[in-house]
């Protein structure tokens, strides 16, 4: 019987995003996704639209799906709710590995990210990714899903769920890995909250940027199987 392996998506995106690395990861592992509330077609719940609600929801699917204890991937957004999850019922997780996961929330930092969801100018310098995001989440309005992602992340700025004093409390065993060339994560933020963590791992991905598509896909396979396997 194959073990379990959770995938969870990034901001903005759903379950799709991860169909190729499913299907690379499914000879070796028992492959499981789901799409964040308001994301994929889901619609925008106020009460489940932030971080606490996400990490939530991860621990609901491993306690519906009985997949404790289960294996972890979260790339982006979902490394960090996989990491709140875990913190929030660390039983359930077996590991878990992070790519291009941003630690380093505050104020500041939440300002310059929201400031990439103004519909307007994604409209006027993206068109087609604004296309491609408002078929991705049909029926949801683009909108309300951008609005909500800023309030999300202001929150996260102001309040952030994962505090050096929160991951050094964490017994699952982490793997952090962010690309070299990153700019969303950052790769001194990253190895900076990663030292805090008493069972973590911290890698550089050389040549790498943020989008889960520019990753080798046969490094990102090797590095989680590794993983997986190195953990007795």
């Amino acid at each position: 019987m194959k073990q379990p392996l959770l995938l969870l998506h990034g901001a903005l995106a759903s379950e799709a995003q991860l169909k190729p690395l499913a299907r690379e990861l499914s000879a070796f592992y028992s492959i499981h996704t789901f799409s964040f509330s308001g994301h994929g077609g889901r619609a925008v719940a106020a009460d489940s639209f932030s971080m606490q609600g996400f990490a939530k929801e991860v621990a609901l699917f491993i306690e519906e799906k009985a997949l404790a204890p289960v294996d972890i991937f979260g790339y982006s957004m979902g490394g960090y709710a996989a990491l709140a999850a875990a913190v929030a019922a660390p039983g359930s997780i077996r590991t878990i590995t992070t790519l291009g996961t941003k630690l380093d929330w505050s104020p500041a930092t939440a300002a310059l990210e929201t400031r990439f969801l103004d519909l307007d100018t994604m409209r006027a310098k993206v068109p087609h990714y604004v296309a491609q995001l408002e078929q991705l989440h049909a029926p949801t309005p683009l909108p309300e899903l951008l609005t909500a992602t800023a309030g999300m992340m202001r929150t996260l700025g102001t309040a952030p769920l994962l505090t050096p004093t929160v991951l050094a409390n964490l017994e699952v065993p982490v793997q952090m890995m962010v690309g070299e060339l990153d700019k969303n994560a950052g790769v001194d933020a990253s190895r900076h909250f990663a030292d805090y963590m008493p069972h973590a791992t911290f890698e550089i991905l050389m040549n790498t940027p943020h989008p889960l598509e520019r990753v080798n896909p046969d490094l990102l396979v090797s590095r989680i199987a590794r993983f997986i396997e190195s953990v007795v």
